[in-house]
């Protein structure tokens, strides 16, 4: 299915279940299958909503790779929001995801019921970013499937080890399409130049990630995250009395949230939202 922004593009989205509307918010090269995993393990008990972003996957590319920004995003978020006639939505944000449901707290609070924020927090760890931008925006060398295997287990296996060779597979197919001359990147490189135009250092995050205070709020943080530290996620615990934490073993950044510990702090979270 497609939504139209006010400036003209075409968002993929989706959803299955039925209950408590559930948005789910991918990260900055992800897409909508990335919460396949988590939609399985949910197995239809939420209206689950599933939006590709601008760029992404079956999504319209931008031709002002400009707005590729998080109050842009935000902006579709709650035109889609409108789309749906939903008043209230929990959001689920994975990384990129979820600085948008920081943003929407700040912005449009009356129309968020909760947020879980999966690996993402107010202070993005230099290491985490540094492996970012070595990725992003980069045509594949592999021009195959098991090739681009080979190469995201030498990459991330490290924190993500124990996946099976099925599971690796699942990964390549869902983040490169095969390209008439093999595989490409099924999102815009231009989103690197979105980030290269950033002047200056990172602003400071705390700000807007107090204004969740008094919303039932979790965070989900793979153990082996290079991009948000449990240091960080102390202080948010500090700043956030109530504050659902879960870390999940063998996981890196991102969890695919079909993990106990990732499950146990969403239905904690919705359990919240339902006695708000």
């Amino acid at each position: 299915m497609t939504f139209t922004t006010s400036d003209g593009l075409r968002l993929d989205w989706q959803e299955e279940g039925a209950g408590r509307p559930v948005l789910c918010l991918p990260g900055l090269t992800r897409n909508g299958s990335d919460f396949d995993e988590f939609a399985a393990a949910l197995g239809g008990r939420y209206r689950l909503i599933r939006l590709t972003l601008r760029g992404r996957g079956k999504s319209d590319r931008d031709p002002d790779w400009k707005n590729y920004n998080v109050p842009v995003e935000a902006r579709d978020v709650v035109e889609f929001l409108d789309f749906l006639d939903l008043p209230k939505v929990t959001i689920v944000g994975t990384s990129r995801g979820g600085m948008i449901a920081m943003v929407l707290a700040a912005t449009v609070r009356d129309r968020i019921s909760g947020v879980l924020l999966n690996d993402i927090g107010p202070v993005l760890e230099a290491e985490g970013l540094s492996n970012i931008m070595d990725y992003l925006g980069v045509a594949p060398k592999a021009k195959t499937y098991p090739e681009v295997v080979f190469a995201l287990e030498a990459r991330m296996g490290g924190r993500f080890p124990h996946l099976s060779p099925g599971k690796w597979m699942s990964l390549a197919e869902r983040w490169f399409d095969m390209g008439p001359d093999g595989l490409v990147l099924n999102y815009d490189p231009k989103l690197r130049d979105s980030l290269e135009a950033v002047d200056g250092p990172m602003p400071d995050m705390w700000p807007l990630f107090e204004m969740l205070a008094g919303l039932p709020i979790a965070v989900v943080r793979g153990e082996n995250s290079d991009l948000l530290s449990a240091e960080t996620v102390a202080g948010m615990a500090r700043r956030h009395p109530g504050l659902i934490v879960a870390e999940v073993p063998e996981r890196g950044h991102v969890p695919f949230l079909d993990e106990p510990e990732a499950l146990q702090a969403f239905e904690t979270l919705m359990a919240q939202v339902a006695r708000e």
